[in-house]
């Protein structure tokens, strides 16, 4: 379900809405007039935010019961102020930082690494009780193969690089993605 021009500023305007409410400690947040049935689905989503080209921070779920429009709002402010890798962003940096959206597909198991396609699959890998997830503009950004994503993968779950050879269990997904800057 591609999401038109008109939606996907919503979804941004959305995002920082709640980064800039939740920064500025505002109580209360007014919740937007949604009238596309798109961003009324449940979706899972991550928001992504960088600071000089830089992340700053990034949190998303695979799956939410949510309209896909809370859901942005709420991974936004959670990546402004829960990932744990960052100090929580402050009020001084809101006109610096610019936000990128990732609208997920349902995650599905493969036992082939040959399904994956560098620069169309995220990769989410479980091993035990270690997790990690790449997006898929993660391999493009960084130049990684297909063996690169599968171990920097690995390695994001703190599971050895070798584990996807090894028995950790393999997911993909697409992303559609957008920001309020262009990707290069």
């Amino acid at each position: 379900m591609p999401l038109n021009e008109t939606e996907k500023k919503e979804l941004l305007k959305a995002a920082r809405a709640s980064i800039e409410a939740c920064v500025n400690k505002k109580l209360k947040m007014l919740n937007p007039v949604v009238e596309s049935e798109a961003l009324k689905k449940d979706a899972g989503a991550f928001v992504s935010i960088h600071k000089n080209g830089r992340l700053r921070g990034c949190i998303g779920v695979f799956a939410s019961k949510d309209p896909l429009w809370k859901t942005v709002q709420d991974m936004a402010k959670s990546a402004a102020t829960q990932d744990p890798r960052f100090v929580p962003v402050e009020a001084e940096e809101l006109a610096s930082i610019d936000i990128e959206i990732s609208v997920l597909s349902p995650l599905r198991k493969t036992t082939d690494v040959n399904e994956i396609e560098v620069g169309r699959h995220g990769i989410y890998i479980m091993q035990g009780l270690n997790r990690g997830v790449l997006l898929p503009q993660v391999a493009t950004d960084h130049g990684f193969d297909r063996d690169e994503f599968l171990s920097e993968t690995c390695i994001k779950a703190s599971l050895d690089p070798e584990a996807w050879r090894n028995g950790a269990e393999i997911y993909i997904f697409e992303a559609e993605i957008f920001g309020e800057r262009e990707r290069v």
